[in-house]
């Protein structure tokens, strides 16, 4: 299905170069939405993107490298995560004060729209992944945020919250959504989540929309927009 010029907007991409943000990045470039990462490490974006994205570096823990990054973007889409139980790449870190921090620069700068990688079972304290620096909890903290700053004056959010996630193509299986955090496990390719998280930047039925998705049966899918219209 052919979109490209359906979004006008420069859309920033923070986490870009983890392996669902590399995926966002290559949903973005596909229908030809302009594209700006903010990553710590140049030379690893430019080595995974080369010359057709706009680099800003920079960390989230600074929300004077945000304010730069966002500058002149209409949306925001978020892969970040955190790979360490403590620290400056821990889950308080990075999945609550990390985005919050992120959030907050995003409405200061005018972002009409922010997407972010959610997971499955944000709402269970008790969930095993919790032991490690309770992600979960975090992430879910973080939501709340987002939902409070991005549902009105103009400003929306989507907030996909992903099973496992797994390498490989886009549309190739049949999902399965849900609201209300009742799916407790299930698997979903990151490409998948990028596509969900990119066709929210022009469909209405996906503003301020936070719900759960994994995979069904394989079977190739012409694009995923129907997904939206399972949600109540």
């Amino acid at each position: 299905m052919n979109r490209e010029g359906l979004y006008k907007g420069k859309v920033l991409v923070v986490g870009a170069t983890g392996k669902s943000g590399q995926w966002v990045v290559k949903r973005l470039l596909h229908y030809g939405v302009p594209v700006r990462v903010f990553s710590r490490d140049r030379e690893k974006a430019q080595g995974l993107f080369g010359e057709g994205v706009e680099i800003v570096t920079g960390k989230i823990q600074s929300s004077a490298d945000i304010e730069r990054a966002v500058a002149g973007c209409s949306a925001v889409i978020s892969a970040l995560g955190s790979s360490a139980v403590t620290g400056e790449s821990s889950p308080g870190e990075v999945d609550r004060d990390g985005v919050i921090r992120l959030v907050d620069e995003a409405k200061r700068a005018g972002v009409k729209h922010f997407g972010i990688i959610s997971s499955l079972a944000v709402t269970k304290w008790y969930h095993p992944l919790n032991l490690f620096g309770g992600v979960l909890t975090k992430k879910w903290e973080a939501e709340e945020h987002i939902r409070a700053l991005f549902a009105n004056e103009g400003r929306s959010y989507t907030i996909v919250r992903p099973g496992g996630l797994k390498d490989g193509e886009p549309l190739l299986h049949k999902l399965h959504v849900d609201t209300g955090d009742r799916l407790w496990n299930g698997f979903i390719n990151r490409a998948d989540v990028a596509e969900l998280l990119v066709i929210s930047l022009w469909l209405e039925k996906a503003k301020n929309k936070t719900f759960e998705v994994v995979n069904d049966v394989e079977e190739p899918q012409a694009d995923l927009d129907k997904y939206y219209d399972a949600l109540p």
